[in-house]
């Protein structure tokens, strides 16, 4: 067990960061945690930058995690806007800002992620917009405020939530996707249809199976985009929004293993025994699921650093979540909770009104549930969950019929369908 003369070092000062150093001084852990990050900003979540903030109908202050003198008051030594440049495994060290050098017990590697850079000409012209940090969210808000026409590079959850933003700033914008549906990899066609008819219905426009050429612009600054097939949407501020990648750099540099993030086993141990990893920079192992996982959902920064803090504590503890993330786009609000990527599923049962956009969906194998999302229905996440769960046959009509009690039908039933 952990013991009060060692020291913890948590490096990246996000919410899986922040809610481990929470977790190891709750849990009893009375030796030093150092909580490193490379923003100037203390922890703060990320979901209201791209929903509430960015729309400004919250105030800076609550997106924080912690009241800014919580850490001193834990004893919590919190040091930002400091980069880790070198983790060394067989010195027990991190090095920050290449020269200092910090010696640990355990360390806690939560560096999160970056935007996926744009690689066509012109993508670094003024005007050009990435959505990840404060600072970030702070000059979109003001780039929305000036803007006509707003387009942007993806239809995924950032770029659907930065679409909705900038309608609500009074912005005409355009939304450029790969694919013949947003949220089409992630959702399949059946729901996917759903947004895309969300986001017309509030005049954005949707121009899909189209590819980014080059970034059009005038004395360094972006003026608009040509697509692949040559047409040119004119626009005032450009959000890209591809994605992101893992920051492994450390990881991969000190000789842990990585693979699309940190690999990592159900109680977030590397390859290293005294290294662990969580939040966005985790490629951690499902139990439930049987397989590897990187999901970038605010959820699993917030449970998995818990997680990483018991196992470093000794406290032998596996990460046995459920997937689940959430979406705000207007007034359609959405909870997603188990995995079912493409190709895993042969069925979607709808529940509820879609039409109106009160409804839930689930994704389904053999019969059983693999994934429910429910929009603008509320309540029922625990029930979805349990269903998941449960890894039961259900039977699809009692789950499209709003009579039946979802909590009902996870309650298991010996000998098949309920």
């Amino acid at each position: 067990m952990a013991t009060a003369e060692q020291t913890f070092v948590i490096v990246g000062a996000g919410l899986a960061g922040a809610k481990a150093a929470e977790a190891l001084r709750t849990g009893g852990f009375g030796g030093g945690i150092v909580l490193i990050g490379d923003e100037t900003d203390r922890p703060y979540d990320r979901p209201p930058l791209s929903k509430a903030y960015l729309q400004g109908t919250t105030e800076r202050e609550k997106i924080y995690i912690h009241p800014a003198g919580w850490y001193t008051e834990h004893d919590i030594e919190l040091r930002v806007g400091t980069p880790v440049t070198a983790l060394h495994l067989a010195e027990h060290e991190v090095v920050i800002d290449g020269v200092e050098r910090l010696g640990y017990d355990k360390v806690l590697l939560t560096t999160g992620s970056s935007p996926r850079r744009l690689q066509v000409p012109g993508a670094d012209l003024g005007g050009v917009h990435y959505l990840r940090r404060v600072t970030d969210c702070e000059t979109l808000k003001a780039a929305f405020a000036a803007a006509d026409r707003v387009a942007i590079v993806g239809a995924g959850w950032i770029g659907l939530e930065t679409a909705a933003a900038a309608r609500a700033a009074g912005c005409d914008v355009t939304v450029v996707g790969r694919s013949k549906l947003p949220l089409l990899a992630v959702l399949g066609a059946e729901v996917a249809e759903t947004y895309a008819a969300l986001h017309r219905d509030h005049g954005v426009e949707l121009r899909l199976n189209s590819g980014v050429r080059e970034i059009a612009g005038k004395d360094n600054q972006a003026t608009g985009i040509r697509l692949t097939d040559g047409t040119v949407i004119e626009a005032d501020t450009i959000v890209v929004g591809v994605g992101i990648v893992p920051n492994t750099a450390l990881a991969e540099t000190a000789g842990l293993a990585v693979d699309n993030g940190i690999v990592v086993d159900e109680h977030l141990a590397t390859t290293d025994p005294d290294v662990y990893a969580a939040g966005d920079v985790a490629n951690t192992y499902y139990p439930l699921l049987g397989t590897h996982l990187r999901l970038e959902h605010w959820s699993a920064a917030l449970n998995q650093g818990p997680v990483a803090a018991a196992n470093m504590s000794g406290r032998v503890t596996a990460y046995d979540q459920v997937p689940y993330f959430f979406s705000d786009q207007y007034d359609s609000g959405m909870e997603y909770s188990g995995y079912a990527p493409h190709g895993s599923y042969d069925s979607v049962v709808f529940r509820g009104d879609v039409a109106a956009g009160e409804f839930i969906a689930f994704w389904m194998r053999d019969g059983r549930v693999l994934a429910g999302m429910n929009v603008n229905t509320w309540g029922v996440t625990d029930a979805i969950e349990a269903l998941v769960r449960s890894g039961e046959r259900v039977d699809p009509a009692k789950l499209a019929d709003p009579d039946e009690l979802l909590r009902y039908l996870a309650d298991p039933v010996p000998g098949g369908a309920r």
